[in-house]
């Protein structure tokens, strides 16, 4: 049994239909299975950075700080020893943790094959004739995404979805190909934009004001940035979020 699927363009044209195996795109999922593939995946991606030195891995301490017997102090053989400062560190992680499970080689491979049948399944399993550009651009690349995402999978990408809190109101935002984001998120780490405005009034309608503002050094590394969280709640984990423009907003002005 064989599995027929379209081939595309670039231009998201219908150019054929080709056969899929049925033992690698028609395989019926199994969540236990699924999991533990990808649970061992990404413990096999895992590294060990954490590590502390225990007292023989700590330098100095070769020398016993003073004689066993007689004066009055609790006796000692080496200054590196975990109650003393300086010394090393009891029951800390080491890098010689290990994360690493095994799976077997069937096992693995089913996964993928069930991954990939589910993917044909939810009809987001895409052939494409050829990927080759006489120029490789982020912008050529997003323009392919494009043409496949509206013509053939009939959706918009959508990586993050704001929702006003008041007014329900839905911002679906796509983060693109990297490169060409038209999305960046801002802290206002250095505490420039928001005291400029404030110090310029809560009514600016003066033209000439409002281009002064954006050609400011304050606003001057929020060219490409568009989106940025006003007020950052931390018992709540919340922000209230300005959804903006620069270059809509200069071009107006």
């Amino acid at each position: 049994m064989s599995l027929k699927i379209k081939v595309y363009n670039k231009s998201a044209e219908l150019v054929k239909e080709i056969d899929l195996a049925a033992k690698v795109f028609a395989v019926k999922a199994n969540s236990e299975l699924l999991h533990q593939a990808m649970i061992a995946q990404r413990a096999n991606e895992r590294q060990v950075l954490a590590h502390t030195k225990d007292r023989s891995e700590v330098s100095g301490g070769g020398k016993k700080p003073w004689k066993q017997k007689g004066t009055g102090r609790a006796r000692s053989g080496s200054s590196r020893s975990p109650i003393w400062i300086g010394g090393g560190v009891t029951f800390g992680p080491t890098k010689d943790r290990n994360f690493k499970q095994k799976i077997n080689q069937k096992m693995k491979q089913k996964a993928i094959f069930m991954a990939l049948s589910d993917k044909v399944n939810s009809q987001v399993f895409v052939v494409l004739d050829s990927l080759q550009f006489t120029e490789y651009k982020t912008k050529d690349f997003n323009k392919l995404l494009d043409n496949l995402e509206k013509k053939v999978l009939n959706t918009d990408r959508r990586d993050i979805l704001i929702i006003n809190e008041v007014t329900k109101s839905e911002f679906p935002l796509s983060l693109k190909a990297y490169g060409d984001g038209p999305l960046q998120l801002s802290t206002d780490s250095d505490q420039k934009m928001f005291p400029y405005l404030e110090k310029q009034g809560k009514d600016i309608k003066d033209k000439k004001t409002i281009k002064e503002i954006f050609a400011s050094k304050a606003f001057s590394e929020f060219n490409n940035i568009n989106i940025m969280p006003l007020i950052y709640r931390e018992k709540d984990k919340q922000c209230n979020i300005m959804i903006f423009d620069h270059e809509k907003a200069r071009k107006q002005t």
